[in-house]
């Protein structure tokens, strides 16, 4: 009898550090002046959500919709909030931007370890246009308190000196783009309108317990027009969520402009997401840029 109680305890305490090692660390604790530091922007602690927020007024932009001026309050202010989820930080965030601030500050989110989740407008006759940029983040406080701070830094910098726009006199019609190049590196066969040359490569989802696919919007394009030395492609890539960050990177590392991120459709399965793009270029480098983000998806296999 004793024999079997000692083994107990004996096991007993072989058992508790184990089970005291595999014991969750205890969330973080959000330094608020840090990421004040970081970010370069005043933020305030949340104590309901234990989550830290920091805001930039886009006072600068002196924005009108349909006549009427619409102020930071009314929805112009850029955000970023952080909470601790573990060992780790998270972050979600908003900004305010200028058609032409999109891309740049795009690529300075994925240089400084943040997605970009969407990009939308939120007004109808707004002038000047102003779209809204949606990031996010895991990993360490420093590593995305600095990423914000970054793209805070580029919103700044883009509002005093903004970027070229990629202009095109191109008009389709007035020129006749060979087709078959772009259809060897499309891996697909296109189709021509009105001077207009594209293609259409579909993918499959579930509504409802019935696949939809390309004839119903299901599916990534890519519309040529223009000359064979210099054309203008616009399009659409569609994404599971799991590669959209990929899609979008290979878009901006081939120089093309992203324009829009969204939904069209609810209750998909897998659910969708799409990615609207305008390129200026030799129409093979158009196409070369639409087959990188392509290769990111499981579409390229299909």
């Amino acid at each position: 009898m004793r024999s079997a109680i000692l083994a107990s305890v004996l096991a007993a305490a072989m058992v508790a550090p184990a089970a005291a090692e595999d014991a969750p660390a205890p969330p973080l604790a959000l330094d608020g002046v840090r990421i004040e530091g970081l970010t370069g922007a005043k933020g305030k602690l949340d104590d309901a959500s234990g989550g830290f927020k920091v805001s930039v007024p886009r006072t600068d932009l002196g924005v009108k919709v349909a006549g009427a001026r619409v102020t930071p309050p009314m929805g112009l202010t850029s955000w970023a909030a952080f909470t601790a989820v573990g060992d780790h930080v998270i972050v979600m965030g908003d900004l305010v931007l200028t058609e032409d601030q999109v891309n740049p500050v795009m690529d300075t989110a994925f240089a400084n370890a943040l997605d970009v989740t969407a990009l939308h407008n939120h007004f109808f006759w707004d002038w000047p246009r102003v779209v809204f940029m949606h990031v996010g983040g895991s990993g360490s406080l420093e590593t995305l308190a600095g990423g914000v701070g970054k793209v805070l830094q580029k919103i700044a910098e883009t509002s005093a000196e903004p970027g070229p726009v990629p202009r095109s006199d191109v008009s389709p019609g007035r020129y006749e783009i060979d087709g078959e190049p772009l259809e060897k590196i499309l891996g697909a066969k296109g189709t021509r309108e009105g001077g207009v040359f594209k293609v259409v490569i579909g993918r499959t989802t579930q509504m409802g317990g019935h696949t939809v696919g390309a004839a119903m919007g299901v599916n990534t394009w890519a519309a040529f027009a223009g000359s064979n030395t210099n054309a203008v492609v616009d399009g659409d890539v569609a994404v599971l969520e799991g590669e959209l960050q990929g899609v979008l990177r290979a878009l901006r590392a081939h120089g093309i402009q992203v324009v829009a991120i969204h939904n069209h459709m609810t209750g998909e399965e897998p659910r969708m997401l799409f990615v609207h793009y305008w390129g200026v270029g030799p129409p093979s480098d158009l196409a070369r840029a639409v087959r990188a983000a392509l290769d990111r998806t499981e579409a390229s296999a299909q």
